[in-house]
């Protein structure tokens, strides 16, 4: 029978932390480029979620990590970086925003009423009619 080391943990630990320049070198100089294998893949990337969707393997995670791993780990993690991600996905916000706000901007809007009137949510209905041709396109 197969005997196993302890210490697996740590070691896998100490040998990732150290392995920032090849992850960064990775990615500057794929075997293949990131766009061309993602594309090329995406037929398996759709049987593997239908396979996926279909043995529930969403709920089981879900149910296997809890409540309490999400919210540790998204705290333990996620408050060091959610200020810089936004700043680093300013730019990109800006850029995939402004069709959608221009496109507001030129929707034309049916007439206001008093607060509460039920006739307001036409103008919602208008918004979201603009957007949807936004998003066909």
């Amino acid at each position: 029978m197969p005997k196993i080391r302890s210490g697996g943990t740590d070691r896998w630990e100490r040998r990732a932390m150290s392995a920032t320049e090849d992850f960064v070198a990775g990615v500057q100089n794929p075997r293949t480029p990131w766009q061309e294998a993602t594309v090329a893949s995406a037929a398996n990337q759709a049987a593997g979620i239908q396979q996926a969707i279909t043995e529930k393997r969403f709920e089981k995670g879900v149910q296997k990590a809890g409540n309490s791993k999400w919210q540790s780990k998204t705290i333990s993690k996620g408050t060091q970086r959610f200020a810089p991600g936004i700043q680093d996905a300013k730019s990109d916000y800006q850029t995939a925003m402004a069709p959608v706000l221009a496109k507001i901007e030129s929707t034309t809007l049916p007439p206001r009423y008093p607060k509460g009137d039920p006739r307001n949510i036409a103008r919602v209905s208008a918004i979201a009619q603009s957007l949807r041709q936004l998003k066909g396109k």
